[in-house]
């Protein structure tokens, strides 16, 4: 009997997802005798998978004392220029230490995202460096973190992290600079200042949403509910946004969370008619492209994107070269910055707080 080996090579949880019809992660489930799954589908998978041979991870598990030295990065989206910054920082350092870098874009996808380290952690690279996908906080099913930690390979979570997973992780001070932020609009004159932000699930936009409610109580403001626009990146962003200046009673200022939503707001206000910043002063966050060629450029919290990539690099590299059986995982926390440019009204303020 002639066995056809081209039939049994590289079989993957895709292939094996697809062959029944269900998701990466149900595939991933019922591998690991899951209760979630059913008696019948699991034994149909798992008799799948040992016919094929399957072995998750297998190739990185004999790699593991044997460098590939090239790092992956796994990103939500290349169209923040934040994440461009952040890869800079990595390859610059990457260069120094020897190593490549290949980047993967999950664009905000839970299946993508499942995939991208499916194939990074299958002995391509010695390490992986990750911004959580939005759909994946939405999910808050982060087995695919806990199978790469377990087959030993080193991850290193930035900007969006994942509390329950222990790896080491480097985040932008965003309660300092949320605060920061929304201080600065008070003292120079607002009191009903408003906040663009994403839904509660994103974890960067949910504790900026709750240091701009800091900054409001200590200057003995109302938080008013009408001013908190949450966006759904899925529907149109112009039209969630007009609701914050039709009820008659406009903002005059404006906290957004990236630097997206500040500038599509100033886009909308524009078209209503006012200007900013005399009407309505706005305030951004990441320090990007857009914030320095809006009209009006826009004042920005920064958050150092290349310092944030460097330090993420250098946490995976000690994780890397320990020889410690039980590693001790860190947290670095990067400073923000408050870029005051022409999207605020001239204060005595200085032009850099930290």
């Amino acid at each position: 009997m002639r066995v056809n080996r081209k039939m049994k090579q590289k079989i993957t949880l895709k292939k094996i997802a697809k062959e029944f019809g269900v998701s990466i992660s149900t595939v991933s489930k019922a591998l690991k005798d899951s209760h979630e799954i059913s008696l019948e589908l699991k034994e149909k998978i798992q008799a799948f998978a040992k016919y094929y041979h399957y072995k998750p991870n297998s190739l990185a598990l004999n790699l593991r004392n044997q460098k590939t030295r090239t790092i992956g990065i796994i990103i939500p989206e290349i169209v923040h220029h934040f994440f461009t910054k952040v890869i800079t920082g990595i390859e610059k350092l990457a260069i120094e230490k020897g190593y490549n870098v290949m980047i993967c874009l999950s664009n905000e996808s839970y299946e993508k995202e499942v995939l991208n380290i499916e194939t990074l952690a299958n002995g391509i690279v010695d390490g992986i460096i990750i911004s959580v996908a939005k759909e994946t906080e939405e999910k808050e099913d982060y087995e695919h973190f806990t199978e790469l930690i377990n087959s030993g390979i080193p991850l290193v979570m930035f900007d969006r992290v994942v509390d329950e997973i222990k790896c080491s992780k480097v985040i932008a001070d965003d309660k300092g600079g949320a605060f920061l932020a929304t201080d600065h609009l008070i003292k120079n004159g607002c009191n009903r200042v408003a906040l663009i932000t994403t839904p509660d699930y994103v974890t960067v936009g949910k504790e900026r949403r709750e240091w701009y409610n800091r900054a409001l109580t200590s200057n003995k403001l109302k938080i008013d509910e009408n001013l908190i626009i949450k966006i759904d990146d899925k529907k149109d962003i112009e039209e969630q946004l007009r609701s914050l200046l039709t009820g008659g009673n406009p903002p005059d200022g404006v906290f957004a969370v990236n630097e997206i939503y500040a500038a599509t707001f100033m886009k909308v206000a524009r078209n209503f008619g006012y200007k900013v910043p005399d009407d309505i002063e706005v305030i951004g966050f990441t320090d990007g492209l857009i914030s320095e060629f809006t009209i009006p450029s826009l004042t920005t919290v920064a958050q150092h994107g290349r310092s944030m990539g460097q330090k993420a690099l250098e946490l995976l590299m000690d994780e890397i070269d320990s020889q410690e059986a039980d590693y001790q995982h860190k947290n670095a926390l990067i400073n923000t910055d408050l870029k005051i440019r022409n999207s605020t009204k001239k204060s005595t303020a200085s032009e850099l707080i930290n």
